[in-house]
């Protein structure tokens, strides 16, 4: 089916342009003045970063408003151009503005804005504060480029961005252990993610030798694309993108790494594991949905991936005594639900799940710090102590008491799916590791003379102590 041109092309093209061109032009000015030596006050960077945030936002909203005044079709690419061009592979950078990208990008500005504008004050006088908002707009282009990416390369770069920088955000109070332990934890779950969709990325270039959604998905508007591969392919690479999804949103046996990034300040943890990180796995399943057509299979593994990871968050989100880990596993839940919406085959419903999901999640988190402070206030005023929720007779009241006491044990260690993470995927990864390292030091001892114990003094054991800091 041939596509015709939208009648407000040009004039979309230059606002979308402007939709990447501001965060772009934040994480410039925030990473040059770093660099220089020349930190800019608390006062320039908020005012600099509600700049970025409304360009954006109006921009995008101008791009909904003329896609829709000029009627189908909803689709308006925007290309940079093929940055590598060789024998049997491209590298091309592509936009693109449909009905999945648009409504997406415009919910990151929406609460991306409204972050930023608390963060300004509740990180206020933060030895941090410069720091904060240079991973804020990294964060921020990350999740526009990946949004409206239109070829997997494009995907991938902004998929790496919006990882690193949460990653790093996990870790931000660097003069604390736990903090580092836990980014440390989330950048390994992440490493298996970026890994499965690379291998995906490479596998869909080998079968097709192009790397655009346009080709891969059919040029039909989203999701009336149509993939052209086999059932059998499409169960391949499906397979291995649903693993990417499933590390960045959490899902089960990955999802022990949602509440340590909880570590992070509160405006990060509202933004990222809230609303808008933690649902980009579900947003990568969207825009590859008509690979999810070809395989019966493929979307029954969507959909159970969704359920079983709902229930277990439901399960383990009822014994957390913090509000932050009760919320993201409460968040949770709801993505495991818009993980099997989108296996069953209903996209739309899911994308409407997404954006009212990110809005209400947001606004919780940004009212945890207060939360308690309210319920002082109201029990000042009414002069005594707020009624306590009644809690209903359940099932588990049925079960025998060192029942209840194994399945509350469960729950509190999440499962132990961090131990199985730790035990079975990344420890035989360092051991590998381990084992390289021994072998180039043994190299070394062998090339430069050195006898094995000023080796081993001058060389630690790197990877012994990474599985150690792991481990804890």
């Amino acid at each position: 089916m041939e596509m015709t041109e939208h009648p407000y092309h040009r004039i979309i093209e230059v606002f979308g342009t402007l939709v990447i061109i501001a965060p772009v032009a934040l994480l410039v000015l925030l990473g040059a003045s770093s660099l220089l030596g020349r930190p800019l006050s608390e006062r320039v960077i908020g005012r600099s970063v509600q700049a970025a945030v409304i360009v954006g936002l109006l921009s995008a909203f101008t791009v909904l408003g003329l896609m829709l005044a000029g009627g189908p079709p909803y689709r308006v690419p925007i290309e940079v151009g093929d940055w590598v061009v060789i024998p049997h592979y491209h590298f091309k950078v592509e936009f693109i503005f449909d009905r999945l990208s648009v409504p997406f990008v415009i919910l990151s500005f929406l609460l991306c804005g409204t972050v930023g504008a608390f963060g300004t004050r509740y990180l206020h006088r933060e030895p941090g504060f410069s720091r904060f908002f240079f991973l804020y707009a990294l964060f921020l282009l990350g999740v526009v480029v990946a949004t409206l990416a239109n070829t997997i390369e494009t995907l991938f770069f902004g998929w790496e961005l919006v990882g690193l920088s949460s990653a790093l955000l996990v870790a931000y109070y660097h003069e604390r252990l736990s903090p580092v332990r836990n980014g440390l934890r989330v950048w390994c779950v992440y490493r298996i993610s970026d890994a499965a969709l690379l291998v995906a990325s490479v596998f869909l270039h080998h079968l097709t030798g192009e790397g655009e959604f346009d080709i891969l998905l059919g040029s039909d508007p989203w999701p009336l694309g149509q993939a052209h591969l086999s059932s059998h392919q499409a169960l391949i690479v499906g397979l291995l993108i649903l693993v990417a999804a499933m590390g960045k949103s959490a899902l089960v046996p990955f999802s022990g790494w949602l509440p340590r990034a909880m570590e992070g300040p509160t405006p990060s943890s509202a933004v990222f594991y809230g609303a808008l990180s933690v649902h980009l796995g579900a947003f990568l399943l969207l825009r590859v949905s008509p690979i999810l057509d070809l395989s019966v299979w493929l979307r029954v593994a969507v959909v159970m991936a969704g359920l079983v990871t709902a229930l277990f968050a439901a399960f383990a989100g009822r014994v957390q005594t913090d509000i932050k880990c009760a919320l993201s596993f409460a968040s949770l839940t709801q993505v495991g639900i818009i993980v099997a919406e989108i296996g069953l085959g209903f996209r739309y419903v899911a994308l409407l799940h997404i954006l009212g999901h990110g809005c209400l999640r947001t606004l919780q988190f940004v009212r945890a710090p207060t939360l308690l402070h309210d319920y002082k206030t109201m029990e000042n005023a009414l002069g005594t102590r707020l009624p306590q929720a009644q809690v209903p007779h359940s099932w588990a009241a049925l079960m025998p008491e060192n029942a209840r006491e194994w399945f509350y044990r469960l729950a509190l260690e999440r499962g132990y799916l961090d131990g199985w993470l730790v035990d079975y995927v990344v420890a035989p990864f360092l051991g590998v590791f381990r084992w390289c390292d021994m072998a180039e030091r043994k190299w070394i001892e062998l090339l430069g003379g050195t006898t094995p114990e000023q080796a081993a003094a001058r060389s630690p054991d790197r990877a012994a102590v990474l599985l150690e800091e792991v481990s804890l």
